[in-house]
Order: structure tokens, then C-alpha cells, then sequence
């Protein structure tokens, strides 16, 4: 049935309870519900016969001038039309959007100034278009990398510290205790605890645990950004987790001897080769429980 021809039976109460239920079910209902309420709030004054008509014996005979009812309708729904663009406008720009990829997946989007942002596996971004030009701020769960449009101090905040930079390329990944910013451009501020330091092309920095790493990089761009997830002196339970991140599966490890560091790269486009490489590093046996299961025990 026409959406208008039911808003229309609605606005009046003429709607069947089946109609009425179907409506509430819609995913429109909640905002036109807001609408109604608004404009009921809207008066009209009531008629006055009475006075209307000693008004017109007072004065001079004028020709009669009929005002149809279907005017008082035209405002109502012009209020109501103006008041649904005012809360779509604050729910565009007021609401935090938030940008989220899921396990197995990267997306690539821009901010409202045209930065560009590639969101790695597992990994969400929340911000505000709201005055965005003036305060460009997101906050970041997961890693990022950013390109940003020249302009304004731009700011990325995570659990674990703050990077800030006013146009260059850089990439931000906090995960649990472990904090990475590596500028691939320009140069970056970055706040950790009591921390504050400066990173420029080709600089790397890691926290974890209290503890500062710095690194000499010669790429342009991430490695996760071509398909490899590039480590540097990992555990090897984080390896795994990023592992599950990227390939959307489950492992289970049946084994002790965990404590050594893994420095190399691991392919995400290609998890029977990703796998042979932990095995073989870690001297594991591999075993595939169900399809997406996978587990390392001791051999």
C-alpha cells in the first residue's frame, strides 16, 4: 500500500489494527512517531463563532472569504515535513558515525575532509561531522591507516595513547597492551602516558608494557595494506589473535613454550601458508578440527 495513503490514515486514526501493527513494525515508525509528537505540539486557535460573527455585524459588509480546512492540513504537514528534515539533520551531524570491519574484512572510507582511512580486520573508528573542520578528532579501536587532507590539527585517540599530525600518512594499531604508530609521511606527535614524542618519514614506535621500541622503516605503506601482517619481536598468543583477526577463524594452541619473539611477515591472503609458517616456527603440529578451527599442539 502507498507509504503516503498509510502516513495519511495514521495522522487521522483511520488505520485497521492490522494496518496499525504492520506500521508499527516499519523501520520508519520510531522517527515518524518523534514527528507526531512535535507537531502535535503546534495549536491552532480554536473557532469562536460568536465572537467571529459580532466582529463582521461591527463592520462594513465585505465579501465573505472562505479559508478551505485542508489549509490547516498543509501546515500541520509542512511543520511536520521541516521538522523531519531537522532531525534527520541532527542525527547526520550530531550522532557519532562509527566505521567498523569485521573479522576477515578491511574498508576503506573518507572523512568529511576527504582524509582517507583503511580500517584493518577487527577494528572500529567512531567520530562526529558536527564542526568537523575545527575539531578533527576520532577515536580508534583496532588499527588504521590514515592519510589526511592538509588543515586543522588532526587528532586519533585509542586506550592507550594519542597520535596528533596536521597532514601526512601514518599508521595507528592499539591492541590490548601494545601501542604502534609508524609515520609513513610528514611527521606525527605521540602521546603515550607521560610520554611525548615525535615521529618523522620512516619512524616507528612501540609500548608495550611500559616498555619504548623504536624502529627505522623503509616501506611507503603498511604491510597489511598488500596482504602481509608485518611483526616485529611479538609473542606468540598475539600473533595468533591476529591471525583469527584476519582470517575469521578460531585457533586453540596446546602448548607451553611460548616465550619466543616472532619478527617476519605473514601472508592474509593465504591461510595454509600463514599456518605452515607458526607451525614451523614454533615447531607445532597443525591440526584443522572443523572448517573453522584450527589447532597447535606440541609435536
Amino acid at each position: 500500500m502507498d507509504q503516503n495513503y498509510i502516513l495519511s490514515k495514521w495522522l487521522n486514526e483511520e488505520l485497521t489494527d492490522s494496518e496499525l501493527a504492520d506500521f508499527k513494525a516499519s523501520d520508519n515508525y520510531a522517527i515518524y512517531e518523534k514527528i507526531k509528537n512535535y507537531s502535535s505540539q503546534l495549536e491552532v486557535a480554536e473557532f469562536d463563532e460568536k465572537s467571529i460573527l459580532e466582529t463582521i455585524l461591527k463592520q462594513e459588509k465585505k465579501a465573505s472569504k472562505v479559508i478551505p480546512l485542508y489549509k490547516k492540513w498543509f501546515v500541520q504537514i509542512a511543520a511536520i515535513f521541516i521538522l523531519g528534515l531537522g532531525i534527520t539533520y541532527v542525527i547526520q551531524n550530531f550522532t557519532p558515525q562509527t566505521q567498523y570491519a569485521q573479522n576477515g574484512k578491511k574498508i576503506t572510507f573518507s572523512l568529511p575532509d576527504n582524509s582517507k582511512v583503511v580500517l584493518n580486520s577487527g577494528s572500529e573508528i567512531e567520530y562526529k561531522k558536527w564542526n568537523w573542520d575545527i575539531n578533527r578528532r576520532i577515536k580508534l579501536q583496532g588499527e588504521a591507516y590514515f592519510k589526511v587532507a592538509k588543515g586543522r590539527r588532526f587528532e586519533v585517540q585509542t586506550n592507550l595513547g594519542k597520535v596528533a599530525v596536521l597532514g601526512t600518512q601514518f599508521n595507528v594499531k592499539a591492541r590490548k597492551n601494545r601501542f604502534d604508530v609508524t609515520c609513513f609521511e610528514g611527521r606525527v606527535k605521540v602521546n603515550y602516558k607521560d610520554k611525548q614524542i615525535i615521529l618523522t618519514h620512516g619512524q616507528s614506535v612501540t609500548f608495550e608494557n611500559g616498555k619504548q621500541t623504536n624502529t627505522i622503516i623503509n616501506t611507503s605503506k603498511p604491510a597489511w595494506l598488500e596482504n602481509e601482517i608485518a611483526f616485529n619481536k611479538e609473542n606468540l598468543h598475539s600473533l595468533l589473535e591476529e591471525i583469527q583477526r584476519q582470517y575469521n577463524v578460531t585457533i586453540e594452541l596446546n602448548t607451553t613454550h611460548t616465550n619466543a619473539l616472532f619478527t617476519g611477515k605473514i601472508p592474509t591472503n593465504n591461510i595454509d601458508v600463514a599456518l605452515q609458517i607458526i607451525a614451523t616456527t614454533y615447531n607445532l603440529q597443525l591440526n584443522k578440527a572443523v572448517k573453522n578451527k584450527i589447532i597447535f599442539e606440541e609435536k
